[in-house]
């Protein structure tokens, strides 16, 4: 027999096997021992400082080489949070109001090192429900009216087919139509046609005139980043607040902005979008993609719309005989998630104070939501708006607030469309008892809680279920 050497150990004895093999095969085990924990003489390291949404902040020693991903897995390790692959490092501007998802696999250091002096510019780490969202579904991201595909292809594409001719280094559909652009040097803004080819970003000096002759070019993307304008009215007496701009790796400062303006919400995230894939290809959907390696079905452009785990475990389930049945017809589904809705009422009206005996829901409803992630208290709806935007315009992306207008009611909002919709919630009183509605009374909750809890599984008078919401995270 041979005697154990001191150093010796089960994983280095194959013969031994291991008792707690989880242990051994953490899931974060290849992201710490490939990024997060490199070799101390390998490689250099400096400090970054990031902020979350409440304005707390954390520094972080980090090596000269790591990526956004890199640094919001480390984030999410240390402050324990759920990893839904939606996690996004921002990077602000704040004098100017520019705001960038920094991409997954960009360098952080090397972002930083195109900072100027004289801009104040901060790291956020919050979630972004749309950086990926086009991959899943995007036909509503690029309107017919705004796509020209090369005159050879069938015009009718699959919904993976227009992604792979996205994605493609031979062909490249064309994107059109208007924006506004700020003439250098000068304050005022000009309506131009604009087209987005391989080349770069042209506009014509004609009308609509798509002709070589007239088309001028504007700016290519390799040496520029892009970022979204978060108060394009006020910095910079843009005609609408849906501006989005490029700005050089090297920049002076704002006089090198070329600042466009786009009439509405869904024209804008078409031509970023866009930008995007133009500028970076392949290497988003091998972001995209990364986080579900070794599942099944994850061959290249072998895209199909990915639901969520909560969503596919969200089903209509009928308890009340002796074996459970999931119930299929959607008009039974809607008139149990009413009688499981009063079910709520009733049992809300048996919570206990500390002391073991009941509370009055007229007194406890009133405050119970602030506890929670998902209410905002007193922020306006221009902050309401502005969160839910950095949130991402993903359909079910929400939010609850004190109204504003009326100081006894509440107002959710919420993105569906690639617009936000707000909905006053309005308390009411019956026989002595607190409730909340948003149906003129229809149904009723006593509670902000019950009310957000039903709306995830039914949508109800809303235009989507209640998806995502918007937190103010603190590190």
């Amino acid at each position: 027999n041979r005697r154990k050497k001191k150093g010796d150990s089960i994983l280095e004895n194959p013969s031994i096997p291991n008792p707690f093999p989880e242990l051994c095969c953490s899931p974060f085990a290849s992201v710490l021992s490939a990024s997060l924990l490199p070799k101390a003489t390998s490689r250099k390291k400096q400090v970054i400082k990031v902020y979350s949404e409440d304005d707390t902040s954390r520094a972080l020693e980090v090596p000269s080489d790591i990526t956004a991903r890199d640094v919001c897995q480390l984030l999410i390790l240390k402050n324990h949070y759920v990893d839904d692959h939606s996690w996004t490092l921002f990077e602000q501007l704040t004098h100017t109001g520019l705001g960038r998802a920094i991409e997954d696999h960009e360098l952080v250091i090397e972002v930083q090192s195109n900072w100027v002096m004289e801009e104040e510019t901060k790291l956020y780490f919050r979630k972004n429900y749309a950086k990926y969202e086009f991959f899943k579904n995007p036909l509503s991201f690029f309107p017919d009216h705004m796509i020209s595909f090369p005159s050879e292809t069938n015009a009718a594409l699959s919904h993976s087919g227009i992604l792979q001719m996205f994605l493609s280094s031979s062909t490249y559909p064309e994107i059109h139509g208007y924006l506004h652009a700020k003439e250098q040097g000068k304050k005022s803004w000009k309506k131009l046609y604009f087209l987005l080819r391989r080349s770069g970003l042209y506009f014509s000096t004609k009308g609509t005139s798509k002709e070589p002759r007239h088309l001028q070019f504007f700016c290519e993307f390799s040496n520029s980043d892009m970022y979204m304008s978060l108060t394009g009215k006020k910095t910079s007496g843009a005609p609408t607040n849906y501006g989005f701009c490029f700005k050089p790796n090297k920049s002076g400062g704002t006089r090198d902005l070329k600042q466009l303006c786009a009439d509405d919400e869904q024209s804008r995230t078409c031509w970023m979008t866009a930008i995007r894939l133009l500028k970076y290809g392949m290497q988003l959907y091998q972001n995209y993609m990364q986080p579900y390696q070794g599942r099944s079905g994850c061959s290249p452009l072998n895209i199909t719309p990915m639901r969520s785990i909560s969503e596919n475990s969200l089903v209509a389930m009928d308890f009340s005989g002796h074996r459970s049945r999931i119930i299929e017809n959607p008009t039974e589904a809607l008139s149990v998630a009413v009688e499981e809705g009063l079910a709520w009422r009733r049992r809300g009206c048996l919570r206990l104070n500390s002391h073991g005996s009941p509370i009055a829901m007229s007194n406890m409803g009133m405050s119970i939501h602030r506890s929670q992630s998902w209410f905002h208290h007193k922020i306006s709806r221009e902050e309401a708006q502005r969160l839910i935007l950095q949130h991402g315009l993903v359909d079910g992306v929400f939010l609850v607030r004190d109204s504003q207008s009326n100081p006894k009611t509440f107002v959710l909002s919420l993105s569906h469309g690639l617009k936000i919709k707000h909905f006053q919630i309005v308390p009411l009183e019956d026989d002595g008892k607190l409730f909340y509605t948003l149906d003129d009374g229809h149904t009723r909750f006593t509670d902000l809680i019950q009310l957000v809890e039903f709306y995830q599984l039914n949508k109800g008078v809303l235009p989507c279920k209640l998806k995502h919401y918007c937190a103010r995270i603190a590190l």
